[in-house]
C-alpha cells in the first residue's frame, strides 16, 4: 500500500529532477495529507528511545503498578521469565503475538498500550532526557485525562 501512495510522488520528483537523499526519498519530500517528512537526525543525535526501549519501560511500569512480579506476569502470559525481563529491559523486541500475551496478562487493551507510549513519549520530550543520578526511576508529573 505504501508502494501505492508514495510511487506517484517519487515519480514526479524525478521528473522534476529534485535531489535526492541516500534512503531514495526527494530532499523535501512530503508524507501523504502535506505533513513534511523530518530530515533524518545527524549520528548519534537522536534522542529518542528505540520502540522495544518504549515498550518495555512501559510494561514493567504497569506491572510495578498493579504490585506483580515478574514470575505472576510470565505465567499469566505463558512466557519465560528471563523472556520477559528482557522485553521489559528493551532488550527483547517481542512479536506482536508475545507481545498481544503480555498486555492481556497485565490487563491492557491495545489502546491502553499504544496510548501509554503516546504519553510517554510526549512527556519525554518536554522532560530532560536522562533523570539525575540517584534520582527516582518512577513517578514525576502525570496527567489524568478524562472524557465528558
Amino acid at each position: 500500500m505504501t508502494e501505492r501512495v508514495l510511487r506517484p510522488v517519487l515519480d514526479e520528483a524525478a521528473e522534476d529532477g529534485a535531489e535526492h537523499r541516500s534512503g531514495g526519498f526527494p530532499i523535501g519530500f512530503s508524507l501523504p495529507g502535506g505533513a513534511p517528512r523530518p530530515a533524518p537526525p545527524a549520528e548519534g543525535q537522536d534522542d529518542e528511545p528505540l520502540m522495544r526501549e518504549a515498550v518495555g519501560a512501559l510494561l514493567r511500569r504497569v506491572r510495578l503498578e498493579q504490585g506483580r512480579t515478574l514470575r505472576e506476569v510470565a505465567d499469566d502470559a505463558q512466557v519465560s521469565l528471563p523472556y520477559l525481563s528482557e522485553v521489559e529491559r528493551g532488550r527483547k523486541e517481542p512479536s506482536s503475538e508475545v507481545l498481544a500475551a503480555i498486555r492481556r496478562a497485565l490487563g491492557l487493551r491495545l489502546i491502553d498500550l499504544i496510548g501509554g507510549l503516546h504519553f510517554d513519549l510526549a512527556s519525554a520530550e518536554a522532560m530532560p532526557a536522562r533523570r539525575p543520578v540517584g534520582g527516582p526511576a518512577f513517578g514525576g508529573p502525570r496527567a489524568l485525562l478524562l472524557a465528558a
